[in-house]
């Protein structure tokens, strides 16, 4: 694992970039976070400074290394995703939650060296990388739709796709993001409907579910209640893929009504990808710790993250980016310098998002890469 950090001060952006590169192989991985914070400017020229700083980053790294999936996080949304120009190069997703440095946007994109990615046209890509087939769906939503409405219709949309791609929801779907407008209100209506479709796929407490993120966030259409992003994986055998349970530290997220996993590990050739889902400051009978108390919620969040990540043999040295969702503005200078202290050279962003408990102040995700 190599990391790198790009301060471009002709666009006035921030680059860090994680390489992944295996002993004889070339079928390399990469994960980038881009971000404007020193930019007192408009949106258009914040976008314009991103992609142009994204065009460096890509000539860097050579013409056989593709985007495979990005993600903008945008100041206001509803605003701003029209003038984010059309890009047909992988899936993307746009979702409204401001990134807290003060940028207006940032992005983080996944990249392969050596991939053939295929727009699907019906909002999924399909990258060819490493002998696997890897699809990948951003910003799906439902207009004007009640949250359980919306989450059975985007699931049942997902399930009908991927099986003219031969994948099923039970077997192939490796990882799922939930946005929720207005996450404390219509979070419950995502959680029935997500429920009523596991149930009705086979996906139970006794078999598995699926790592996942449910969080606060906005599509740019005002009417949206739940926005969904989706990764897929066909033809996995069973045995290599593990879910991560870290029981000393987690309860079963079944216990409190829920239906995703704590994280999930799958095992290729000559590496491991390790998927964490959105994780906060709780304990192994379901109950917040530290109420209240920012530094002692991440400080626990941290202390469950490295559990999940020892049960699949990794740790932080492994990680390839960190998403950080919170809850209060205020809360954003103690982070920051906690997590610059501790993870300098992760690439990562902390957003405004409030997680699905009211009382979680601050909620992380990553992904680890390990040779084999």
């Amino acid at each position: 694992m190599r990391r790198l950090t790009i301060h471009n001060s002709e666009t006035l952006t921030d680059i860090k970039v994680s390489e992944f590169i295996p002993t004889g192989s070339t079928d390399a991985e990469y994960c980038a976070m881009i971000t404007c914070p020193r930019m007192e400017c408009s949106f258009e020229e914040a976008i314009q400074s991103l992609i142009s700083a994204y065009d460096s980053l890509k000539h860097r790294l050579g013409p056989d290394v593709k985007a495979v999936f990005k993600r903008y996080f945008l100041s206001d949304a509803t605003n701003q995703a029209a003038m984010i120009p059309a890009d047909h190069e992988c899936a993307v997703s746009v979702i409204g939650q401001p990134p807290l440095d003060g940028s207006k946007v940032a992005l983080w994109v996944q990249l392969a060296r050596g991939a053939e990615v295929t727009d699907l046209n019906n909002g999924f890509f399909k990258v060819i990388h490493g002998g696997h087939a890897h699809y990948w769906q951003g910003s799906a939503c439902v207009l004007g739709a009640g949250s359980e409405e919306a989450t059975l219709s985007l699931l049942g949309n997902y399930t009908e796709v991927m099986s003219g791609e031969g994948c099923t929801l039970e077997h192939d779907c490796i990882r799922t993001w939930f946005f929720v407008r207005d996450v404390d209100v219509n979070y419950a209506g995502l959680v029935r409907g997500r429920n009523l479709v596991f149930e009705s796929h086979g996906l139970t407490p006794a078999t598995h579910f699926i790592a996942s993120t449910g969080i606060g966030g906005s599509n740019p259409d005002r009417t949206t209640t739940v926005t969904m992003d989706t990764y897929t994986v066909s033809g996995l055998d069973r045995k290599q893929i593990r879910h991560l349970y870290a029981p000393t530290h987690l309860n079963p997220t079944y216990e409190y009504g829920v239906a995703f996993e704590r994280g999930t590990a799958i095992d290729y050739d000559d590496r491991r990808h390790v998927l964490i889902s959105g994780t906060a400051s709780i304990d192994n009978r379901g109950r917040v710790v530290h109420p209240g108390d920012i530094r002692k919620q991440t400080l626990r969040m941290w202390e469950n993250v490295d559990a999940l990540l020892s049960e699949a043999g990794c740790g932080f040295e492994d990680v390839m980016h960190i998403i950080v969702y919170l809850r209060d503005i205020a809360d954003y200078r103690v982070v920051s310098e906690m997590f610059g202290e501790r993870f300098p050279d992760i690439p990562k962003v902390i957003v405004l998002a409030p997680v699905c408990r009211p009382e979680w102040l601050i909620e992380m995700e990553c992904m680890a890469i390990k040779p084999l």
